[in-house]
């Protein structure tokens, strides 16, 4: 009894006690959560329609395309301008077909798998025609070809998986086309409706025709705008406000912009930099002359371009050298100044030849628990076709094909390396006749080659060549850093670092409108981090160095402006030079209709201070150029086509460039034409199609899109 009092007398205290574990354990549950809801959304890339799309997500899409990319155009690797390149297609492409799914589910619009199936049965999709499934004496898509390819990939899955890994990069290739196929199928079916839409008919078809081909002659009578001075003008506060009022909807923007000003500095070698790179090129002249293996010293030179050790086209190589190799003799060059890429060049060409372009064979790879093994089998096999043997016969015994494929000089020329297998390998196929097979001895095994047929002879050139950047030192290096370092620690506001550039020799550059979307800050490449902080500071704000370009560029930002999602604010800069030009137009364009009130005739315009011109082949549907003050009236040649011929304009027209009033000479049809109902109703229906084709950018700007692609790539 006595401890039940004594928990009896502490009560409150216990509530209060339980109250806080509860809390804790409730709170540390929720810290968890929103720990795990913030680390979800440090990976989101982006959003399309409420839908988010993870970083990983987005990178299995880049690599397909990339991979695809690889693929078509025979390349081992991309350049990084390619590969931003590809980032903003798969964007856009996931972005569009996004929309376009979600609005064509919306009116119940599907693809089926049977629409597919016609399609790949037709054979002449454009998508298809590109695929290595085509035949090539029908030029159509072959799905036959196609179907044969899958089972024996389906086959060797399960059999053979060393073949199944060479015929993967066709097969992912083959589901990159697929699943595009369906998307354009979709695409298209959701356009078709909607075309069906916009519809025209003998009554709009008559009236574009007189607008297309009804001509005036007039006498024009102008007072352009320059006549009278801006400064002679007053806008008020009142009348930018009216003006924002009426052109709104041009400032909205879809997406938040910043402006930033920032300081670039590139950093150059110095001239003790350069008299030493030209001692260490004179040295690499004297032993490439003499080298019998020049790969290694193009290697150890630092060489921009490698060398192969096999004849390559004139465009494999870079312009500056394919430009000297036609007229150079076999032998080494001096030391060459190349001052538009900042390099120095050393040429030594070994040969000239004639070699086919373009090189069709067909091969058995031969494949064996040994090495020695596949030797054995391998002399059997080419045995066997010395005898007289079926090549295609022979390939499917050992379960290839033995098709015929072609082989170009892009596979191969401007590639980073060459190892020795595929050296003799390019060799075998660029020295073979046709109809000679060879038994080569790669290292992993043996391949059996045929070559079927050449063409495509040209000038190829076998040439080492060290090309070498003229690059700053590390002591010219320390002391840019040094000195760009200092520069910016004394950078604390906008105003400082705009004061200190010009004491340090800088300049400070400004940039408006950066979106995420963009690549590089200013160009530079490596500026992400830079451009991360641009969407993370606050107006004013200044930025920590950022060491970026290929390491030769120091860069520091400072946020100038934030313009939100949304309209642009009346005191935005650009807006309110906008403004204001268009409140001086219309205040002159004013002053200069009351100057040309009661006129009635181009006598009394000229007689006002009006230039007359005539001016030929007004028509409605094209805005007339006028070339006295070199622009173009939309709203002159409406007032035209609504006035009679030989009757004078109603009222003074407000252009883009002045005042104007006219008499009308002459108004006739175009010489030729003739009406056609039926054609020109097609050709209406067809402009209004393409009015009603920025149905895309509407979808795009309801989808309510967040794109922070920058924050990862």
């Amino acid at each position: 009894m006595a401890v039940l009092g004594k928990i009896r007398s502490k009560g409150v205290m216990l509530v209060i006690v339980i109250a806080l574990g509860l809390f804790a354990f409730i709170a540390e549950e929720a810290v968890r959560s929103c720990n795990g809801i913030k680390g979800q959304a440090s990976q989101q890339i982006g959003e399309v329609l409420g839908e988010k799309i993870s970083v990983q997500e987005f990178q299995a899409l880049i690599d397909e395309s990339q991979n695809v990319v690889k693929f078509t155009a025979q390349r081992d690797n991309l350049t990084e301008d390619e590969l931003n390149q590809v980032k903003d297609q798969v964007w856009q492409q996931y972005v569009s077909n996004k929309v376009i799914e979600n609005d064509a589910a919306k009116l119940g619009i599907t693809v089926t798998e049977q629409e597919v199936v016609n399609v790949l049965n037709q054979g002449t999709n454009p998508v298809l025609l590109q695929t290595p499934f085509v035949n090539q004496q029908t030029g159509r898509f072959d799905v036959n070809s196609l179907k044969q390819f899958l089972d024996q990939y389906k086959k060797a899955e399960k059999e053979a998986p060393q073949q199944a890994e060479q015929m993967k990069m066709v097969h992912d290739y083959w589901l990159f086309v697929e699943k595009n196929l369906r998307s354009q199928l979709l695409r298209q079916k959701y356009q078709g409706l909607l075309a069906n839409c916009v519809l025209s008919n003998k009554y709009e078809a008559k009236l574009a025709f007189a607008a297309e081909n009804e001509e005036s002659q007039i006498l024009l009578a102008s007072l352009p705008y320059s006549s009278i001075k801006d400064d002679a003008i007053k806008v008020t506060d009142a009348d930018l406000q009216a003006k924002y009022n009426e052109l709104k909807p041009a400032f909205k923007q879809a997406v938040e912009m910043r402006d930033i000003k920032y300081v670039d500095f590139q950093i150059k070698a110095s001239a003790a930099d350069r008299a030493a790179i030209q001692k260490e090129m004179n040295g690499y002249q004297q032993q490439l002359a003499t080298t019998d293996d020049p790969s290694q010293l193009v290697t150890k030179a630092g060489s921009q371009v490698a060398y192969l050790g096999l004849p390559q086209s004139k465009t494999a190589f870079p312009s500056d050298i394919a430009a000297k190799l036609d007229s150079m003799a076999v032998g080494t060059s001096g030391v060459i100044a190349n001052t538009k890429d900042n390099t120095l060049n050393i040429i030594r060409l070994y040969s000239k030849v004639q070699l086919p372009d373009s090189v069709e064979f067909r091969q058995i790879q031969v494949a064996a628990a040994s090495v020695d093994e596949a030797r054995t089998k391998a002399d059997s096999i080419y045995n066997a076709l010395q005898g007289g043997a079926d090549f295609e016969t022979l390939a499917k015994k050992y379960g290839q094909t033995g098709e015929k494929t072609w082989f170009t000089g892009r596979q191969y020329e401007g590639a980073g390396s060459m190892n020795a297998d595929n050296k003799q390998y390019i060799e075998a196929l660029l020295y073979s006749a046709a109809g000679e097979t060879k038994n080569l001895a790669l290292t992993q095994g043996n391949i059996i080659v045929q070559v079927t047929d050449k063409k495509a002879v040209k000038d190829k050139f076998n040439a080492a060549v060290i090309k070498k950047f003229v690059d700053f030192s590390k002591d010219t290096r320390s002391t840019a850093y040094n000195k760009f370092s200092e520069f910016v620690t004394k950078c604390s506001s906008i105003e400082e670092m705009e004061k200190n550039a010009a004491k340090y020799g800088y300049k400070v550059s400004e940039l408006p409108n950066i979106t995420t979307s963009e690549h590089y800050v200013a160009n530079i490449r490596a500026t992400r981090d830079a451009l991360k902080w641009i969407f993370g500071a606050k107006e004013g704000e200044i930025s920590p160095l950022y060491e970026c370009g290929d390491n030769d560029h120091m860069l520091v930002v400072a946020l100038n402006k934030i313009h939100k999602k949304g309209y642009r604010d009346i005191k935005d800069t650009q807006v309110n030079d906008i403004l204001k030009r268009e409140v001086i137009k219309d205040k002159k364009a004013e002053q200069l209709i009351g100057k040309l009130k009661g006129v009635s005739s181009i006598a009394a315009a000229q007689a006002k201070g009006c230039k007359v011109d005539t001016v030929n082949q007004v028509t409605f549907a094209a805005p007339a150029f006028i070339q006295s003050v070199g622009a173009v009236e939309p709203a002159l040649s409406g007032a035209v086509a609504a006035t009679a011929k030989g009757k004078f304009a109603s009222a003074p027209v407000k252009g883009n460039a002045g005042v104007y009033l006219f008499s009308v000479v002459n108004k006739a049809l175009r010489a030729g034409a003739k009406f056609d109902p039926k054609a020109q109703m097609q050709r209406c229906r067809q402009q209004n199609m393409q009015l009603v084709g920025n149905f895309m950018q509407d979808l795009l700007t309801k989808a309510d899109i967040t794109d922070n692609r920058y924050l990862f790539f």
